[in-house]
């Protein structure tokens, strides 16, 4: 690639992310725009954009996404997230508060052995009825839940796209993770909780009347679809057990999620259409949009560029390199998405290893998880799970913008990291008491 494509795809990413922070034209409609433009100028093709493994849309993520959409579109039916806003809400007498921090546990619970983006597409519609019977504002709430599945994703292997990637390239394990990540994700998210109670002060604001009505409820008879719930439920647990055996089976998620999706269609009296009119359209364009204005970027070299930079300034340094990787993880992974910044980094990070000697578990790997996948809260962009809890939040008209949901994940993003908790452990673990 020529220098001029090089500047003219960094030139059409910075237009395009100054529109969806502005708002000024909808995000989907800016993605696809620059990705459009990445195409007309040459800084990719349409076999790099299309096919490519490295610089292309990520069909996984996008097939992922619409299997599970339909699930849980199906589950939807027959009331059983009705019962569980229901049972929740009486759990937790009703307190908004304790409301949130249920759910936020259960979400970072749910995120390490599912994945994040899963959780969320099972966890919102569940929020969103639980605010309605307390009128609350769902916001906040989906905001927090979001924060959970990137911080509890953090802790296994299946449970962020980007620790696959990392496992992948440095040989890595499930129980590798649990090790070495697990316990920190543990304090990340009690500190989540911490924040939230800050962060959100203003709306837990307790309804007595409201209340009271709701702990009046029958959960049970929320169920309108008993059969379909069991052929939903069914089908979903097969779909679970396909992504916790994937070291296994070896069958990507999106595979799985679109058999347990043709099952369940097939099995049940559910209609098709019905059924692909639950998909959110409008987040899988997005998403197709930002992977092929990634990956352009990826194409002319303009990543590639930041890492070498980055592993340059490391050098042999493994203190001040796992430092420095960290927050460059954090910085890059909230503007440029976190998968197709391992997919560019984790080569370049496994040259760093061996140079230092290192075994396959080296902080370096670490350091990088943790950074892309906790940078991954820094935007309403950064991972995958942000981008869908959004366009969930639109189709049920609260809106959250990109500056709304920014502000916050700055600051948990920011006290995640620092020498408060992350770069603290891996100090402390891999340095000071090695």
């Amino acid at each position: 690639m020529s220098d001029w494509q090089s500047w003219a795809a960094v030139a059409v990413f910075a237009g395009a992310y100054a529109l969806i922070i502005s708002e000024k034209v909808h995000r989907v409609a800016a993605a696809l725009g620059g990705a459009g433009l990445m195409l007309a100028i040459g800084a990719t093709d349409d076999g790099a954009a299309f096919h490519s493994d490295e610089t292309g849309i990520d069909w996984n993520v996008i097939f992922l996404l619409m299997g599970m959409m339909m699930i849980v579109g199906v589950l939807r039916r027959t009331g059983l997230f009705e019962y569980l806003a229901i049972w929740s809400v009486k759990k937790a007498r009703a307190r908004p508060f304790r409301v949130m921090a249920m759910l936020v546990v259960i979400t970072a619970m749910a995120s390490a052995l599912l994945d994040n983006v899963t959780t969320v597409l099972l966890v919102a519609p569940v929020t969103l009825l639980v605010c309605d019977r307390l009128r609350l504002s769902p916001v906040p709430f989906l905001i927090a839940e979001v924060l959970a599945s990137n911080l509890g994703g953090t802790a296994t292997l299946v449970g962020d796209p980007p620790n696959i990637i990392i496992a992948s390239r440095a040989g890595l394990t499930f129980n590798d993770f649990l090790v070495h990540l697990a316990p920190l994700c543990v304090v990340l998210v009690a500190v989540l909780v911490l924040l939230c109670r800050v962060m959100f002060a203003q709306h837990f604001v307790y309804d007595e009347k409201r209340a009271a009505e709701t702990m009046e409820l029958r959960e049970r008879e929320a169920i309108t679809e008993p059969r379909l719930l069991v052929q939903g439920l069914g089908v979903l647990a097969l779909v679970v057990a396909g992504f916790v055996l994937h070291p296994v089976l070896h069958h990507e998620p999106s595979v799985v999620a679109l058999l347990g999706a043709g099952l369940l269609i097939a099995i049940s009296k559910v209609e098709t259409g019905e059924v692909l009119g639950e998909v959110e359209w409008p987040t899988l364009a997005f998403f197709a949009g930002l992977f092929v204005m990634v990956g352009a970027l990826i194409e002319t070299g303009v990543i590639g560029g930041l890492a070498d930079s980055l592993a340059h300034a490391i050098g042999g340094d493994e203190l001040g390199g796992s430092m420095l990787l960290l927050g460059g993880s954090v910085v890059l992974s909230g503007i440029v998405e976190n998968i197709p910044y391992v997919a560019t980094m984790a080569p370049i990070t496994s040259e760093l290893v061996t140079d230092m000697g290192g075994d396959p578990d080296h902080v370096m790997w670490w350091a990088l998880a943790l950074g892309a996948d906790l940078g991954g809260n820094a935007t309403a962009i950064g991972a995958s799970a942000n981008v869908v809890v959004l366009g969930i939040a639109e189709r049920n008209r609260h809106p959250i913008s990109f500056w709304e949901f920014t502000k916050y994940g700055l600051v948990v993003t920011v006290v995640t990291v620092t020498v408060a908790v992350s770069a603290l452990y891996l100090w402390l673990r891999y340095f000071a008491l090695a």
